[in-house]
């Protein structure tokens, strides 16, 4: 059984308190948490709900907002000194400004663009294939995905990883990467290398959104006295 409410050690705040947040709210209690803050659209639109007050005793924020929130998300949480879990994706551009906000308030952080277990196992299997085959020139590749027309960018932070580290492992050669984005799907992702001999397709299909919450609690659990920059593959397989 969970632990009592009120015998938990460790308050979350939940920042962008949609599907995702909900999920978090559910499964929090059995990874040893009680969410003490949600914030949204409602409550914080123009960033008002990050406050000293509102931030009093929690020990880790989980931000699935927006990509446009994420960066200012992250400068007002780390100011207050609270270590963050962030799961939104399409901000990397600001990955930088993160970064920088990270070191200079000395907290810790996570980031992933998907902390589904199995995704984080699949990336290291697509790594290891495209190592495989970056010396055979016979073989092209392509990268696909859908997911729920909801979703906000396209293609994915999770495309974007695995087409990352498919080029760190040696494949030089083009990738053709396209997106769908249809109905409530919560997330197929598919890499592929085709030659006149064959074809060698990898797939990871989620079934729910629950693997990415536990996941992201997961991360949270870890996070609690850690400092630095982090990216959950690293502390998942270490």
């Amino acid at each position: 059984m969970p632990p009592d409410p009120g015998h938990l050690a460790a308050s979350l705040a939940i920042v962008g308190y949609g599907k995702m947040g909900r999920l978090i709210e559910q499964f929090a209690p059995e990874y040893g948490f009680r969410v003490a803050l949600k914030l949204d659209e409602f409550n914080n639109a123009a960033f008002e709900g990050v406050t000293v007050a509102n931030f009093r005793g929690i020990d880790v924020a989980l931000d699935f907002s927006i990509p446009g929130a994420v960066a200012e998300n992250v400068e007002r949480i780390a100011a207050l000194g609270v270590n963050m879990v962030v799961g939104t994706t399409g901000w990397l551009n600001d990955l930088d400004r993160v970064k920088a906000a990270v070191e200079r308030h000395g907290i810790g952080l996570v980031w992933s663009p998907n902390y589904s277990i199995g995704v984080n196992a699949f990336v290291r299997l697509v790594t290891e294939a495209a190592r495989l085959l970056a010396g055979e020139p016979s073989y092209g590749a392509w990268a696909w995905e859908i997911h729920h027309s909801t979703k906000k960018d396209a293609p994915s932070g999770t495309l974007f990883k695995l087409v990352d580290e498919m080029k760190k492992a040696g494949y030089t050669r083009a990738i053709s990467v396209s997106s769908s984005r249809a109905g409530a799907h919560p997330g197929t992702h598919e890499i592929g290398f085709d030659s006149a001999a064959d074809t060698i397709a990898l797939r990871h299909t989620a079934r729910s959104r629950e693997g990415f919450a536990r996941g992201a609690l997961k991360a949270a659990q870890w996070l609690v006295g850690q400092k630095g920059f982090h990216e959950f593959s690293e502390i998942l397989f270490s």
